[in-house]
């Protein structure tokens, strides 16, 4: 049997509760009841549109945690990505992340048009729309060998506010 998706990740982060009110406040994660009660340095959040169990795992490490040297001075996660169904929902996140001071990019993949984040501990991700598939043409998909910009507005305009991407098309059949 092959593998078919990403279930959940696991984040260390200095204060789980800080971790979870910007995972709620600005990617709509939402706290699943399944820590025990003796435990209180973890919480469990699932997206919002997930059938996974959980989708994120958080476990609390202190103030005292110094920030990850993955990619700069050691081998490491760079980070986690998520998807969203619709242009629309991504200029969502993207003004939910401007309002938290997190947005840390936005880059045009040619099939992907992804913004980037950093939460409270500066750890990394990407939040993305796919390009559906019955829309990807050879330019498309030759211009993965680069990366532009992103202009939300202007993809908007091409491919529909409200178009399901590519892994909401083919799941909905």
């Amino acid at each position: 049997m092959p593998i078919t998706r990403l279930n959940h990740a696991v984040l260390y982060v200095r204060d789980v509760e800080r971790s979870v009110a910007f995972y709620g406040d600005v990617l709509g994660f939402r706290r699943v009841d399944m820590t025990p009660e003796d435990f209180t340095g973890a919480a469990f959040l699932q997206a919002a549109g997930s059938r996974n169990d959980h989708d994120l795992g958080l476990f609390a490490i202190g103030e005292h945690a110094r920030p990850s040297e993955a990619g700069r001075t050691t081998v490491g996660l760079y980070h986690l990505a998520w998807e969203v169904d619709t242009l629309a929902e991504l200029e969502a996140i993207q003004d939910r992340l401007v309002a938290a001071g997190a947005l840390a990019g936005a880059s045009d993949h040619s099939t992907s048009k992804s913004l980037y984040g950093q939460d409270p501990d500066g750890i990394e991700f990407e939040v993305a729309w796919f390009v559906p598939l019955d829309q990807l043409d050879e330019e498309t998909l030759q211009g993965r060998k680069g990366i532009r910009r992103l202009d939300l507005a202007r993809e908007k305009e091409r491919y529909g506010a409200s178009t399901l991407g590519a892994s909401s098309t083919t799941s909905a059949g």
